[in-house]
């Protein structure tokens, strides 16, 4: 990989490497084992996952200059990515991912009495799920699918814990209105 930042004040080209910038490197590495869960659930399949977010990853090494430059390079990462999974399944001519599928793999179905009547009930959950925005969809997988904290949320998605903690509590409160009071994923965690 080669670096162009440009040249210096006697008009020279720097000179490159065949290194990524650290700064990359280390967020590669912070960030890469949650971005392949996150992925792995709306894909279904780890090598999907894992290509979808190499193809993030190249992306924001070719442009790590620019995103470095953004308000919030962290987010920035993330709608990146989040994209790059959309793409992958659009590209495997699968539907977009759908959450719904998460239905079938769920710890309340494995833990369930009444299995039929708890797929039921998650599908009508994360049908739910799909009417939040994205960013309400991306807390809530990452906050009851994942089993992350806000600290954790809050890193992958490049915002505030209280602002994750804030996000979930709009979430359940919007998914009451869509479900009923009975409904949510309040006391699932």
């Amino acid at each position: 990989m080669t670096r162009n930042r440009g040249r210096d004040s006697s008009g020279i080209p720097p000179v490159t490497t065949d290194r990524p910038d650290l700064s990359f490197t280390a967020f590669h590495q912070m960030n890469r084992a949650s971005y392949v869960r996150y992925a792995e659930t709306y894909l279904r399949h780890r090598q999907d996952a894992e290509e979808a977010i190499d193809s993030a990853f190249e992306h924001l090494l070719r442009t790590w200059d620019q995103v470095l430059l953004t308000e919030n390079p962290a987010a920035y990462a993330w709608t990146v990515t989040r994209n790059k999974v959309i793409d992958h399944a659009r590209a495997r001519t699968r539907q977009p991912p759908l959450i719904e599928d998460a239905a079938f793999d769920t710890v309340a179905l494995r833990d369930a009495v009444d299995p039929i009547g708890q797929i039921t009930e998650s599908l009508a959950l994360f049908r739910a799920l799909r009417q939040l925005t994205d960013r309400q969809q991306d807390v809530m997988v990452m906050t009851y699918l994942q089993g992350m904290n806000a600290p954790e949320v809050a890193a992958v998605l490049g915002m505030s814990s209280p602002t994750v903690r804030s996000t979930v509590r709009h979430s359940l409160r919007c998914l009451r209105e869509i479900l009923g009071p009975d409904r949510t994923m309040e006391g699932r965690r």
